[in-house]
């Protein structure tokens, strides 16, 4: 069995989890926000967004949402990996 990097897949999860939240972002400021709502409730099957979104949110709490969430994703991609291994090396004997 092959050894994932720890440090890689945290790395890269969490790159995909900001790159979303920013691009998410932008959406929000650039769409109106018929469309994002409409958008929006489709990725969620049906649910609708539209009572719990925040249309005036300030940008420093933007750039903290990033960063939390870049986070998170990379402690998910390092636990997913770091599992991966402890599974992968019980296998191997």
């Amino acid at each position: 069995m092959n050894i994932i990097s720890v440090k890689a897949a945290g790395f890269a999860v969490g790159m995909a989890c900001g790159t979303l939240y920013i691009a998410c972002a932008a959406l929000m400021l650039i769409a109106p926000r018929d469309v994002v709502v409409r958008f929006f409730n489709s990725i969620m099957h049906g649910l609708d967004i539209e009572p719990i979104v925040r249309w005036d949110m300030p940008w420093w709490e933007a750039c903290v949402g990033v960063i939390e969430i870049t986070i998170l994703g990379w402690l998910i991609g390092a636990l997913v990996a770091a599992l991966y291994n402890l599974a992968a090396g019980r296998a191997a004997t």
